[in-house]
């Protein structure tokens, strides 16, 4: 996950992709940085209730429009969204790097550090992208 933003790098993020900086946008941004973990709609509507989940809903769709957020889903299929890298850009995302589930917390976890393998597809296959997911114990939780 990305590290921790202040507000100006918040607002500067929002004008490099030619968003207007509202206050629900940098709260979504602040909330979003702050974590470990990907979070879901759901997780962000319960500790942000001055924003109601249309508007949630169009922050966490025009932000991974323009590659701020990338969305992976966790071992329920629920859709969670991460930070993106700054390799991610509006409409492509390069969020090729393993997300693990961890089946205890549930917390969704982007593995950006690995190096994966390159995939060689089949004649005829053209990829335009892959998610590759692992499941099991975060380090927090296989120390318990």
């Amino acid at each position: 996950m990305a590290q921790v933003k202040n507000t100006y790098q918040f607002e500067d993020l929002l004008e490099k992709h030619q968003l207007k900086k509202t206050g629900a946008r940098l709260r979504v941004l602040s909330m979003m940085y702050a974590k470990n973990t990907a979070t879901s709609q759901p997780d962000l509507e319960s500790v942000m209730h001055d924003i109601d989940r249309v508007t949630l809903y169009r922050i966490l769709n025009v932000f991974e429009e323009k590659g701020i957020i990338h969305k992976v889903f966790d071992l329920n299929g629920t859709a969670n969204y991460a930070v993106c890298s700054s390799g991610c850009h509006e409409h492509h995302h390069h969020d090729e790097h393993l997300h693990f589930n961890c089946t205890a917390c549930k917390g969704v976890f982007c593995l950006n550090e690995l190096s994966l393998p390159s995939i060689n597809l089949p004649a005829g296959f053209q990829a335009s992208g892959f998610t590759l997911y692992a499941s099991g114990l975060c380090p927090k939780c296989s120390a318990r």
